[in-house]
């Protein structure tokens, strides 16, 4: 390693005895780790660096877990006892550097015993007495008395308040197929299941109660901004139970969370119901590719297989600019580097200006939120970049309107023809709950810009769009309406839900 006197953290010695890194990339990620400071974890910045995905962290927890066991029963320490502070086998000689940080779950500072014959047989050092057992997330730190050999963060038993009760909470939401889990102050457990908004049962959660739990999701960086600024976005992982996109607040009753399931991995385009034909919009190498929708439609899933195409099929550089980090993209065919705002960078346009100079072929936005992100982006599309981003608009129309309309009306002109020149295409999608009730599937609009689309929007005639929309078949375009149609010819919906999305009843046909 490049700094001898820094001692190997447990977790990274195991995944280079898993063989899930090599040398070189951890010593990376400790460069990393220590270029960041206190509070960032090391598991947490392999993930980020693309070295590992979340099943082999798991792989990697699960096996510094036994190798913890194991050495704690060769030193006789029973699982209740309280952890020695240095371990006998200690060097009497000064201390080594401190570990910036530690493992994800902050592993041992001190410099690791010498291997005994039986970690040796195994290719592993064994730890000091005092690294801990319990697996604390994300940030938070577990009671240092916490039991060795407990196989899960979340007991078996009630579910209390602080870590525990939220982990059994979120367990429920996961094995129910939940997109979101509910913890507000003074109602029950609400679970987001196939669009529906249910109770949990008739418990009310108190409000002192919601409050441990939420928080303790927060590492004490996070408490603090959340503290001055009474709400906070951020990704948490917990062990077993995968990855969530989180938001908390304060409201009238007392501090609330939702917590939206995140894939563990990047999913495939078939996974999420979607045309193969997406594909073929990962084919660009310039230009502005948008995926648009309202809230919780499938917006970042969808372009997260997109991404994933390009990652498999070209040798380029991916630059995401997200907030927070949702799908971890580790890398295969390309390089891809994700930036968390508001943790990696100060803001989207901030990120957005650097990554000019920072020679990606794909920048990813998480979403264009305002006139200098949507300039910056339509810059980077201009300027030979691949740019695909998301847009909270209802349809391919009016998104064009929308990032026109951005701008002051001295500029729209101008902006008009940046459009026309650099969009590629708009993905308007819904997801709509299925005829039997058990889950939901997507319906689409997809514009492709050609010549006849982009005169159209330098003209500002965009309303004449919905005409090649309906016509444009043979070049990949689709009406909404047309999509709702055919998921009713097909069974997969109803008629009365195709009614709350379709723009014109009388498309759909029927009575």
């Amino acid at each position: 390693m490049a700094n001898s006197a820094r001692p190997v953290p447990l977790l990274g010695r195991i995944a280079l005895h898993l063989k899930l890194i090599d040398l070189d990339q951890l010593e990376q990620a400790t460069r990393e780790q220590a270029r960041r400071g206190d509070g960032h974890n090391l598991g947490n910045v392999l993930v980020e660096l693309g070295f590992v995905d979340e099943a082999g962290l798991q792989k990697i927890l699960r096996a510094r877990q036994q190798v913890v066991a194991k050495h704690r029963a060769k030193q006789g320490v029973a699982e209740a006892d309280p952890v020695p502070e240095v371990a006998p086998t200690a060097p009497a000689a000064a201390p080594p550097a401190a570990d910036p940080g530690g493992s994800i779950f902050d592993d041992d500072p001190v410099a690791p015993p010498a291997a005994t014959p039986e970690s040796a047989d195994e290719g592993i050092i064994e730890p000091t007495a005092h690294a801990e057992v319990a697996e604390p997330v994300g940030g938070v730190a577990a009671p240092a008395s916490a039991p060795a050999a407990s196989p899960s963060p979340v007991s078996a038993g009630p579910a209390g308040p602080g870590l525990e009760g939220l982990h059994a909470r979120l367990r429920q939401g996961v094995e129910r197929g939940a997109s979101d889990v509910h913890i507000h102050s003074g109602t029950p457990l609400r679970l987001r299941l196939a669009g529906r908004f249910e109770a949990q049962g008739d418990e009310v959660i108190p409000a002192d109660a919601a409050e441990e739990m939420v928080l303790s999701a927060l590492s004490p960086e996070q408490r603090a901004t959340f503290e001055e600024l009474g709400e906070l976005d951020f990704a948490y992982t917990a062990p077993d139970l995968g990855r969530f996109r989180v938001n908390v607040y304060r409201q009238q009753r007392g501090i609330d969370g939702v917590f939206r399931c995140l894939p563990t991995r990047p999913p495939s385009l078939e996974e999420l119901g979607l045309p193969g034909t997406l594909a073929k919009f990962t084919n660009y190498h310039q230009g502005l590719v948008l995926v648009t929708g309202p809230a919780n439609c499938g917006k970042s899933s969808t372009l997260a297989a997109m991404v994933d195409i390009i990652n498999e099929e070209r040798r380029e550089h991916i630059l995401t600019i997200e907030d927070p980090i949702e799908v971890v993209h580790p890398p295969k065919r390309c390089v891809v580097n994700q930036r968390n705002v508001g943790r990696h960078t100060e803001s989207f346009a901030r990120a957005l200006r650097g990554a000019l100079r920072e020679d990606p072929d794909v920048i990813v936005i998480g979403e264009l939120r305002d006139l200098e992100t949507v300039s910056l982006a339509l810059t980077a599309a201009e300027t030979g970049h691949l740019v695909l981003g998301t847009l909270h608009t209802n349809s391919a129309i009016r998104t064009l309107n929308r990032i026109v309309g951005v701008f002051p009306a001295d500029q729209q002109d101008q902006i008009r023809n940046m459009v026309s020149e650099s969009l590629r295409a708009v993905v308007s999608q819904r997801l709509v709950p299925t005829a039997d009730g058990n889950g939901r599937v997507p319906a689409l609009e997809m514009l492709v810009v050609n010549k006849a689309v982009g005169n159209l929007i330098r003209e500002n005639k965009t309303f004449q769009i919905l005409s090649i929309l309906q016509t444009g078949a043979s070049q990949g375009m689709c009406l909404l309406d047309d999509s709702l149609k055919q998921l009713i010819a097909d069974g997969s919906i109803t008629r009365e839900e195709a009614l709350k999305h379709c723009d014109d009843p009388k498309r759909l046909g029927g009575a």
